[in-house]
């Protein structure tokens, strides 16, 4: 019995020992580390700018499964912002200030370990040069917690190898892996939608659909209405020049329904119609390669397009099944005007004449009128 008082004793001494050590610690941090990835820097820049890309780099949200993710209104550029919540707690971040494509700033609040965050991008041969740094104070809970995992420089640059890592991996081989097939002309059937449509930057659309689409859900959820099939997006106008679109994007409903005057959210129906597709298996950072592609086709195959409207793309697999953008499958429709079909020339039969013996015929018989 004296033993465990002892032992008791030992631990509590040590805990006592281990708390004062840490709170004469120091909490200020900074942690720096920096990668070189093959890829362009205003690409690279783009995607790190978003916060909704962190979920597939950051390696505290990639290892935790239960993480939930909030996203408001804004999550890339100028005071843009996210928040998370997982099995190691929870935080939050902001965008304070921007350099053009150049370097990004930053506020983070983890469980209350504070910091200044920045990304700097250069050019360097082979790619681009990404270094990331934190200079921040730490809460008590995190200054214990890297004591027993090696120090803040340790657990935190940790993490940012991994991510950077992720990056790297998503930007080099994921984002340039994909294929482009023209698949011919093909006949699409009626469909009803809901929808929400207004003019958008080109090179912002696949940024716009990932916002838009979970509302057109939500909004589906809310009203008992059944969906039928894979979010699309109608491209009214595609104007490279301007890099400009007027767009649809579309959730594909079972039957026609009526929203109420004055919704953000409209209802329409596509008419059937003929189209060259073009399947995509790839980012999306791809698709202007195979409108290219599709367009050469009907070029080179003489096909009237139909120039009443631009064209279809339907996310057949998308960020909501999986993951890598490798495998992500993006259908394209081309309208186009319906073959004539010619007709062909009618043989006139002429009935041979006979002579015959002239009968009579009696006059007809005259009918009533009706009353009615």
């Amino acid at each position: 019995m004296r033993i465990l008082k002892y032992i008791f004793l030992l631990l509590l001494l040590s805990l006592v020992s281990l708390t004062v050590f840490v709170a004469t610690q120091k909490g200020d941090f900074i942690v720096e580390r920096s990668k070189v990835i093959k890829t362009q820097r205003v690409p690279l820049f783009n995607f790190v700018n978003d916060y909704r890309n962190w979920e597939d780099f950051g390696s505290w949200v990639v290892e935790d499964p239960t993480m939930k993710v909030v996203y408001p209104a804004n999550t890339s550029g100028l005071n843009s912002s996210f928040s998370w919540q997982g099995n190691d707690g929870g935080g939050n971040m902001k965008t304070t200030a921007i350099t053009d494509t150049q370097t990004i700033s930053q506020k983070m609040d983890f469980d209350g370990t504070t910091a200044d965050v920045s990304w700097v991008f250069k050019d360097t041969l082979g790619g681009t040069k990404v270094t990331w740094k934190s200079k921040g104070t730490m809460s008590f809970a995190f200054k214990i917690y890297s004591a027993l995992n090696g120090g803040a420089d340790k657990v935190i640059g940790t993490m940012y190898e991994k991510s950077l890592a992720n990056l790297d991996k998503i930007l080099v081989y994921e984002t340039n892996t994909f294929d482009i097939k023209v698949d011919g002309v093909v006949k699409k059937l009626e469909t009803f939608y809901i929808n929400q449509s207004f003019t958008s930057e080109i090179a912002k659309i696949a940024k716009n659909v990932r916002v838009v689409v979970p509302q057109l859900i939500a909004f589906c959820e809310a009203n008992g209405i059944e969906t039928n099939g894979k979010p699309f997006v109608i491209y009214h106008t595609y104007d490279t020049t301007s890099g400009l679109a007027k767009i649809s994007i579309c959730i594909p409903i079972k039957k026609e329904i009526f929203t109420s005057s004055g919704s953000d959210i409209l209802t329409g129906k596509l008419e059937p119609f003929e189209a060259v597709k073009t399947t995509l298996k790839g980012d999306y950072s791809h698709t202007k390669q195979a409108v290219e592609k599709s367009t050469a086709y009907i070029n080179n195959q003489k096909i009237s397009p139909d120039l009443t409207w631009s064209h279809l793309e339907i996310y057949t697999v998308g960020k909501s099944e999986i993951a890598n953008p490798s495998k992500w499958v993006t259908e394209i429709y081309y309208p186009i005007k319906p073959k004539a079909v010619p007709v062909e020339k009618q043989a006139v039969y002429t009935p041979k004449t006979e002579t015959t013996t002239p009968t009579h015929t009696p006059p007809p018989v005259k009918q009533e009128e009706s009353e009615f």
